[in-house]
C-alpha cells in the first residue's frame, strides 16, 4: 500500500462530489460482475440464459477486460476535444443505458443484449472513470493533499463495491435478474444527476474546458528538437524494466481474476452441480457475491493496517521493502491462495468443503491484491522517460486487459482437468514467478535508479 500522510485541511466538496460518485459507479458495476456470471449459467426457468459455465466465465471476462481499455481512449477525449465535465456524465448514462440492456436480455433471454450491455458500460466507463479522477485532481490547490484525498477516495470505490455485492443476490433472487439489472441502470442514471447537480456546486470551473485545453505549448522547432533526440541508455534500461514488471502483472491479474470463476461455479451455492463448499451458517445460505464482499471488506479494514506497516517498517533499521519485493510478495500471496483452494478439493474428499477455505482464499487474494497493485502506475510515472510517458501510462491498463480477456479462456482449459491438481499448479507458476521477481530485485533496482556520475544517464 502507499504510504500517505493525511492533511489537516478540509476536503473541496467537488471531491466528495467525484468520491460519491464512484461509490455509486462501483456499486453497480461490481453487481453486474456477479450478475453476468449468474445469470449466463443460470436455468432459463429460473431467468437465466442456461448456457455454459465457460461461456459465463468469458461474458464477465469481457466485462473486466473492456472496462480496461476505453478509459485510454476517454481521457485522450477529454485531454484533447470534450469537456471532462460532459464526459463523466455522458459516461454515467451510457453505462445506465447498458444496464437497461441487461434488464431486457433477461425478459429476451438474448445473449446479444448481454453484449450490447458490455459495450455500453465499457464505453461509459472509458468516459468516466479516468475523468472523475482528473477532475478531482484538479480541485485540489496544495497538491501535497492529492495522495491522502485519492486513498479516501479508494475508500469511497471499496464502500461502493462491499454494499453492491453484499446486497446483489438478496435483490437477484427475489425479484429476479432482470430487475436487479434495472436497479444497476438506476444507480448509474442517479450517478449522472449526482455529477451534474454537485459539479455545479462544487467544481467551478474545473472541467469546463478539456483538460489540455490551457497548456503551454513549447515552439515547433523544440518538440522536433525534443523528437529527434534518442533514449540515452538509462532511458532504455526504465523501459525495459517498466515492460518486464508489466508482464508480471499480466500473470498476477490473470490469475487474480481466475479465483472468483472456481468460487462460483465450482465450490458456489447457486448451482445444483457445484455446491462443493458448505455455504451454510446457521440456518443462513452465504451468497456467492459475498466473495466479492469480503475483498472489499479486506481492502476497507486491513489496507490502513498494511499501510502502517509499511510505514513501520520504513522506519525501522532493516527499511521498506523495495517496490519490486513488494510485487513479489503480492504474487506468492496470491499463489497460495490457489494452493489453498487445491488443498481444501483434496481435503474435503467426497464431503463438502468447510467455508472457511474460501475465506482464506479470500483474504490471501485481497492481500495479494493490496501487496501487488500500488506499483502500476505510481511506478511509471517514476520512472518512464518525459517523452514516451503516455505510451508507457498505456501499457498498465492494456495489460490489465489482455489478463481480462484471457482468465475466461483458462478457467475453461483447466475445467478439462481434475481441479486440484490444475489450480495447484497455476498457483505454483504464480509463486514461482514471485521468486524470480524477487531475485531480480537488485537488477531491477539497477535498471531503474539513478547512479551517481553515471556517463550513461546525462542530461538531454
Amino acid at each position: 500500500m502507499e504510504n500517505t500522510v493525511k492533511s489537516k485541511k478540509k476536503y473541496p466538496f467537488g471531491f466528495y462530489v467525484c468520491a460519491l460518485s464512484f461509490t455509486l459507479e462501483r456499486m453497480a458495476f461490481y453487481s453486474s460482475k456477479w450478475l453476468i456470471g449468474i445469470f449466463i449459467v443460470a436455468s432459463v426457468a429460473s431467468g437465466g440464459l442456461g448456457l455454459t459455465d465457460a461461456v459465463g466465465a468469458k461474458m464477465g471476462a469481457n466485462l473486466v477486460a473492456f472496462t480496461y481499455l476505453t478509459p485510454i481512449l476517454g481521457g485522450y477525449i477529454a485531454d484533447k476535444w470534450v469537456s471532462p465535465r460532459l464526459c463523466v456524465v455522458l459516461g454515467a448514462i451510457l453505462m445506465g443505458l447498458g444496464y437497461v440492456c441487461g434488464w431486457q436480455a433477461s425478459a429476451q433471454s438474448s445473449i446479444g443484449l448481454v453484449w450490447a450491455m458490455i459495450a455500453l458500460v465499457s464505453i461509459g466507463t472509458g468516459l468516466f472513470k479516468g475523468n472523475v479522477s482528473g477532475i478531482n485532481g484538479q480541485l485540489f490547490d496544495d497538491k501535497d493533499q492529492l495522495d491522502s484525498a485519492f486513498s479516501v477516495q479508494y475508500s469511497f470505490v471499496n464502500v461502493g463495491s462491499f454494499i453492491g455485492t453484499t446486497i446483489v443476490s438478496f435483490i437477484a433472487y427475489g425479484v429476479g435478474f432482470g430487475p436487479t439489472f434495472l436497479i444497476c441502470a438506476a444507480l448509474l442514471f442517479l450517478d449522472a444527476i449526482w455529477l451534474v447537480v454537485g459539479g455545479k456546486i462544487g467544481f467551478g470551473e474545473v472541467g469546463k474546458k478539456p483538460f489540455k485545453a490551457d497548456e503551454v505549448k513549447v515552439t515547433t522547432s523544440k518538440k522536433e528538437e525534443n523528437n529527434d533526440v534518442p533514449l540515452t541508455v538509462k532511458e532504455k534500461q526504465r523501459v525495459a524494466a517498466i515492460i518486464l514488471v508489466t508482464l508480471f502483472s499480466i500473470v498476477f491479474w490473470i490469475v487474480w481474476y481466475l479465483t472468483y470463476n472456481p468460487i462460483m461455479y465450482h465450490w458456489g451455492p447457486d448451482f445444483d452441480y457445484a455446491n462443493k463448499a458448505n455455504w451454510m451458517i446457521g440456518n443462513f445460505v452465504v451468497p456467492s457475491s459475498w466473495f466479492d464482499s469480503l475483498n472489499a471488506l479486506c481492502c476497507i479494514l486491513l489496507g490502513p493496517v498494511l499501510a502502517s506497516y509499511w510505514t513501520k517498517r520504513a522506519n525501522s533499521p532493516k527499511g521498506d521493502l523495495s517496490m519490486f519485493k513488494k510485487t513479489a510478495l503480492g504474487m506468492i500471496l496470491l499463489g497460495a491462495a490457489f494452493g489453498v483452494m487445491a488443498l481444501a478439493e483434496v481435503v474435503r474428499g467426497d464431503n463438502q468443503a468447510n467455508l472457511m477455505w474460501i475465506v482464506a482464499v479470500g483474504i490471501l487474494m485481497s492481500l495479494g491484491e493490496m501487496v501487488f497493485s500500488p506499483l502500476g502506475n505510481s511506478f511509471i510515472s517514476k520512472f518512464s522517460p518525459a517523452k514516451v510517458l503516455g505510451l508507457m501510462m498505456g501499457v498498465w491498463p492494456f495489460a490489465v486487459f489482455i489478463a481480462g480477456k484471457s482468465y475466461g479462456y483458462l478457467y475453461e482449459f483447466l475445467s478439462g482437468y481434475s481441479f486440484a491438481p490444475a489450480y495447484a499448479i497455476v498457483g505454483g507458476i504464480v509463486v514461482v514467478c514471485g521468486i524470480v521477481l524477487w531475485s531480480l530485485d537488485k537488477k531491477l533496482n539497477a535498471l531503474v535508479e539513478d547512479e551517481e556520475n553515471s556517463s550513461s544517464d546525462k542530461a538531454v
